[in-house]
């Protein structure tokens, strides 16, 4: 399989040159020449099959033989190493954990097979690669998980000051060892852009070797289309349309799973739910594409002005605004309805949503309240204990702590403070001395 350029068609690599480089040198994403069809006869059969099986069979069509078949089913392995469980919240309405892994985000999965994927790429190489990833949230902690400790690879995460929350920012910034956090001096959007210009400039080429892993890199992002399959196979019983809302920041989640349909996975519709942060429900109304600054909110991973990977859910629609517009609706909800339907779900169902979780309810249910034949799953991505410090405090009590996350309580935090600046960054990653 080789994977193009969004920007110039004409540039093609191997995935293994797609997931080492992250990024096009045209700063454009990159995006697979085809969409691997599934047999029908798989899908119909989905249910008869382990998770594994069904990995392998997903992702098998992106790599062909550039991972061998006994490493790519390990990376699988390991990638789907915790559950996925769906949750019936209400008659016909379910929740999709995501948020069982190691540092209790939908993240994790992305994050483990990318980095199972550059750990098997590195293979026999010398040269010490380094791994940027921007994180509004959980991209950091996961990708820091995912990496830890990976011979050759040194991690740089890229998080806005103040905008995090209090556990996020502990799971990111206490690993040490190759793992290195950046506080930035911004928003969310500043450290995308940081990121996306080292991987423009030509002074960084020639001294080092980079890579991300937010969900613009092709092995973070495919490998998210895993968890709509599992969830359908497991909703078939009801033979009925299925539709995903997905709590939206930088698209990449929700695109992925437009992916599994174009494979054949037969999803009925897609719910993009945002808060504030509203440029694709604006889009969506009014067909312009115009990003506002971003704006905090109590669903923090999803402050995203300007997400990057809309760009591919428009190539997946050959940019048809009609055949997208069949596919996708988008919603946006703002704090003071992401809080009511915390404290309403937990009061009716027993059942405690995280902000960002309560969001893609809040999509789904808008859009069931005039579609009533679908079944419908919405993606709680994030333990709620991730965001404690902005659950409601009719809700607090109810708020589980795993034990791996108290164990964080007395790690200290170690963060390099870095002013939004773009030349103080590269002196950084080079090595050089700056002020902030």
């Amino acid at each position: 399989m080789q994977y193009y350029s969004l920007n110039n068609p004409q540039h093609r690599v191997s995935f293994k040159e797609a997931v080492v480089a992250g990024l096009a040198p045209d700063r454009g994403l990159y995006f697979p020449v085809n969409i691997p069809k599934l047999d029908k006869d798989f899908i119909e059969r989905l249910e008869e099959y382990d998770p594994l099986y069904i990995g392998k069979k997903v992702m098998e069509p992106f790599i062909e033989q550039e991972i061998p078949t006994h490493a790519l089913a390990q990376i699988i392995s390991e990638t789907l190493s915790f559950p996925f469980p769906l949750r019936e919240v209400e008659e016909h309405v379910f929740a999709l954990e995501l948020y069982h892994g190691p540092t209790l985000a939908f993240k994790d999965v992305g994050a483990r097979f990318m980095a199972g994927c550059l750990g098997y790429f590195r293979k026999g190489d010398d040269r010490p690669v380094t791994v940027l990833a921007a994180t509004s949230g959980d991209t950091g902690a996961a990708v820091a998980h995912g990496f830890y400790n990976v011979p050759g690879v040194q991690v740089v995460i890229l998080y806005p000051s103040g905008k995090v929350s209090t556990l996020q920012e502990k799971q990111l910034t206490t690993l040490g060892g190759n793992i290195t956090a950046l506080e930035v001096q911004g928003t969310f959007d500043d450290c995308q852009r940081l990121v996306k210009t080292a991987f423009n400039d030509e002074d960084l080429k020639e001294a080092c070797l980079l890579t991300s892993a937010n969900s613009i890199n092709v092995a973070r992002w495919l490998p998210q289309m895993l968890y709509y399959f599992l969830a359908y196979r497991k909703l078939k019983q009801w033979h009925k349309d299925v539709v995903f809302a997905v709590p939206s920041g930088n698209f990449g989640n929700i695109c992925a799973g437009m992916m599994a349909a174009q494979m054949g996975l037969p999803i009925h519709h897609f719910i993009a739910a945002t808060n504030v942060n509203d440029t694709v429900p604006r889009f969506m109304q009014n067909g312009e594409y115009a990003p506002n600054p971003a704006l905090p909110t109590l669903s923090n991973a999803m402050d995203v002005a300007d997400p990057s990977n809309f760009v591919r859910i428009l190539q997946i629609f050959a940019h048809n605004d009609q055949a997208l517009h069949a596919q996708l609706s988008a919603y946006s909800f703002n704090d003071e309805q992401t809080v009511d339907a915390i404290e309403r779900v937990c009061a009716a169902h027993n059942y405690l949503l995280d902000p960002h979780g309560a969001v893609g309810y809040l999509g789904l249910k808008k859009y069931l309240a005039d579609h009533k034949k679908p079944v419908g799953v919405f993606l709680e991505t994030a333990h709620p204990v991730k965001f404690a410090d902005n659950m409601p405090a009719s809700v607090q009590a109810k708020i589980d702590t795993p034990a791996k996350i108290k164990q964080l309580a007395n790690l200290e935090k170690q963060a390099v403070l870095m002013p939004n600046d773009f030349n103080v960054f590269k002196k950084w990653l080079t090595g050089q001395s700056y002020a902030v």
